[in-house]
């Protein structure tokens, strides 16, 4: 592992500078346009929520590590460390995080992990930043992927290149792109999509660089209506640590309330925002 360090430590220059880059951009142009553009304050909460991440994104590498060295020792394939490892590592990294990320919207605990990238009211790349502080869904979807035969530093390496795809989608500065590219490719028109509030963009388009498992899945919608970025119920706070918690206290409120084990259940494991009949 020690002999390919992370990727994301050595893009963390070009985050900053980018980001810089798009606020003297937009600054004139967000209210001409109708962009939400940049609220210093959201920008500091999404800023050290990515610092955070970086934090407890070490402890699950750790977690991650014995599970994708018992999984390498049961796997199905010796892919070694060239093309083939590659492309399949990085298929099936997006693949698997097609499903991770759909179940993130579908089953509340997961959820409420998720909804800490999404609490902002504002799209920009600090948004991108603005990852979740308790990614524990990681350990289940991803170091299955050395069954297959890839390495473990591979998977990781796989996720990074993920992970830095995604960081420049987040960003109302580039409009659709050549129609071939937005077909196969997750694009900031997608994404913003994703990030949108209005009730046609909710649980739609997971994808991480492929939109096409949106499109074979049928969870594909298209940016029309103007996008309206947050939570279908706002939380209206820069507090981090409101934004990393307001939904676990929400479930375990909803919980103490169930009067039954299959309701409280029900909180924990249904969709957001069910309710028992």
């Amino acid at each position: 592992m020690t002999e390919h360090p992370p990727i994301l430590i050595f893009a963390i220059p070009f985050f900053l500078l980018s980001l810089f880059g798009e606020m003297l951009f937009v600054r004139n142009r967000a209210k001409g346009r109708g962009w939400a553009g940049y609220e210093p304050n959201d920008t500091r909460a999404s800023l050290a929520m990515g610092i955070l991440s970086l934090v407890t994104g070490i402890i699950i590498i750790v977690g991650d590590v014995p599970i994708s060295l018992f999984a390498g020792n049961h796997r199905l394939f010796d892919l070694g460390e060239g093309w083939t490892a590659w492309i399949v590592a990085l298929v099936a990294w997006d693949f698997s995080y097609y499903w991770a990320h759909r179940s993130q919207h579908r089953v509340r605990l997961f959820w409420a992990n998720h909804v800490q990238h999404h609490s902002s009211e504002h799209y920009n790349l600090s948004t991108a930043l603005r990852q979740p502080v308790t990614s524990y869904h990681e350990w289940v979807f991803f170091p299955t992927l050395a069954v297959l035969g890839v390495p473990a530093w591979m998977i990781f390496a796989a996720g990074s290149v993920n992970l830095l795809y995604q960081y420049w989608i987040h960003t109302e500065a580039i409009d659709r792109l050549p129609r071939p590219f937005e077909y196969v490719f997750n694009t900031p028109s997608h994404h913003r999509a994703h990030h949108g509030s209005n009730r046609q963009y909710l649980d739609r388009n997971y994808a991480g660089i492929l939109i096409l498992w949106d499109r074979l899945f049928r969870t594909f919608e298209p940016e029309r209506e103007k996008v309206v970025y947050g939570l279908t119920t706002n939380i209206h706070t820069f507090n981090v640590w409101r934004v990393i918690t307001h939904e676990y206290a929400a479930i375990a409120a909803d919980v103490r309330a169930a009067p039954s084990w299959r309701i409280k259940f029900g909180h924990i494991l249904m969709p957001p925002g069910w309710q028992p009949i």
